[in-house]
């Protein structure tokens, strides 16, 4: 089974889409398999991260855009703003896939867990995830 979500993201900042993902698996109606997740972009990233307390995901964001500061000098490619070229380094630094095993009909997250995509980008866009159930 293979669908697509998509989502407008507002600014940066990690989006939870787990209830979105497990609506996808619970539709597929198999007690075993793989979930399989791919964001068709290269300024936005995909990730499971503590969904129980929000400042881990402040800090998650305040963290990597220090990492990854906008407007530094080193960066050619601006055609989209400042924000563009750091945007492609946060992405390359973590994640467009991921896969989560199906265990008795549901995703295997762990109690804490939750799926985010990572925003990296300031004005507002549309993504798109491709997720592809694999019955096991």
């Amino acid at each position: 089974m293979i669908q697509t979500i998509k989502l407008t993201t507002a600014h940066q900042k990690l989006f939870e889409i787990t209830p979105k993902v497990t609506n996808v698996v619970n539709q597929a109606n198999i007690s075993e398999g793989l979930c399989t997740l791919f964001l068709k972009h290269t300024s936005a990233s995909l990730l499971i991260q503590e969904n129980a307390d929000p400042s881990v995901q402040t800090d998650l964001q305040n963290w990597l855009n220090r990492l990854v500061p906008e407007g530094d000098e080193l960066y050619t490619h601006r055609l989209e703003g400042l924000d563009d070229m750091p945007a492609h380094l946060k992405t390359a630094l973590t994640a467009v896939n991921l896969s989560i095993p199906i265990v008795n009909g549901k995703l295997a997250l762990g109690t804490w867990q939750g799926i985010f995509l990572w925003e990296h980008r300031h004005d507002i866009d549309q993504r798109s995830i491709i997720i592809h159930i694999l019955q096991g």
